[in-house]
């Protein structure tokens, strides 16, 4: 790696200034001479030591300021590839589409319904708009970034990163900062196009503000690694998208996102309140709607700190992971392998030769 070698041994010990601490015994002055072979006596020999050790030290300082370094120039580059990459997306219909599209059908459910949340007085549609932001943060992590990943996987991204110093973390970097503001231009979308068109729910104090800001964050957090992770394991994008969107959408149906929690079966709540879409949903209802919707809530309040816990336990398990899971995909990946996916994809139809 460029900017992180230092020089090792006793020689490049001398050439600093410093002896080495192993002709301490037989050198005196070592420390200042770098061994000029001088004998020299009990007393010297020790002070000959205590400069080596100096010398240690500051070997050990000039060399994680390099290494510094290069972690900030990995994190310039993340930066750059991403704003790059967002550039990229802005300027593609297609993919903007693809985004929007899902906007437009929270934005028709939401208008299509007129009854109130049971035991309220809160619109059906305010909870509507409530859920389908908290999915939006959800599929973007965890459907959209895997696609990503394993697409760019089979283009030979990852072969071309193995051989690039620091690309790896730069990537990674990129890929984030594509999907938070992917995530958050998407949420901001439909929280503004909701309040104008169908009178859609918004914070009207300061604190629902932060806890908007907060959950939103903390549920990107619990899903990002874990699109990572998939992303990293699955076989190829034919089969990405069937192999993702069937649980997505059970979760979808049985979190609360589309309907009051309290309506759905028990058991089915509790496996529902092991996965961090329910608790995302909860959390931006606790931030969008008044508390009087707190009575649709299977436990009567909001349950905030429960919310942080278990979103905080997820983004740990997925960085868990995400990062030996990233890493053996890399280093599985070689000329050969791509090669032969590519001649299946060709046999296939899904390829042109």
């Amino acid at each position: 790696m460029r900017g992180t070698h230092m020089p090792e041994g006793p020689d490049a010990t001398a050439r600093a200034g410093v002896g080495d601490p192993a002709d301490a015994g037989t050198t005196g002055g070592a420390g200042v001479t770098g061994g000029a072979g001088v004998t020299g006596d009990v007393g010297t020999t020790g002070g000959a030591g205590v400069t080596g050790d100096v010398g240690v030290t500051a070997h050990a300082g000039a060399k994680s300021a390099p290494l510094r370094s290069g972690r900030r120039r990995y994190w310039r580059a993340g930066v750059q590839r991403g704003r790059i990459e967002l550039l990229h997306l802005l300027r593609n219909p297609k993919e903007l589409s693809g985004h929007l599209l899902n906007v437009i059908v929270a934005l028709v459910l939401a208008g299509t319904l007129s009854r109130d949340v049971p035991g309220t007085h809160i619109p059906m549609a305010h909870l509507t708009v409530a859920g389908f932001a908290a999915y939006l943060l959800f599929q973007i992590g965890l459907v959209n970034l895997p696609q990503i990943l394993v697409t760019e996987r089979e283009e030979g991204a990852l072969l071309r990163l193995r051989a690039t110093p620091g690309g790896i973390p730069a990537y990674l970097v990129a890929k984030s900062l594509l999907v938070v503001v992917m995530a958050l231009g998407t949420l901001a979308v439909l929280l503004a196009s909701a309040a104008l068109l169908v009178d859609g729910p918004l914070p009207h104090e300061p604190v629902g503000w932060l806890t908007l800001l907060w959950v939103s964050a903390l549920g990107l957090l619990a899903v990002v690694p874990l699109g990572a992770a998939i992303g990293a394991v699955l076989p190829n994008p034919r089969e990405a998208l069937a192999l993702i969107m069937l649980p997505v959408m059970a979760l979808l149906v049985t979190s609360g996102a589309v309907f009051p929690l309290t309506s759905l079966p028990e058991a089915v709540q509790r496996v529902a309140s092991v996965f961090p879409l329910k608790w995302m949903a909860q959390g931006l209802r606790s931030a969008l709607l008044p508390d009087a919707a707190r009575a649709a809530e299977p436990a009567g309040s909001w349950e905030l700190p429960t919310v942080a816990l278990v979103l905080t336990a997820w983004a740990v398990l997925g960085f868990l992971l995400a990062v030996p899971l990233l890493r053996r995909a890399a280093r599985r990946e070689s000329g050969s392998r791509l090669t032969e996916r590519h001649r299946k994809a060709v046999l296939s139809g899904t390829r042109a030769a």
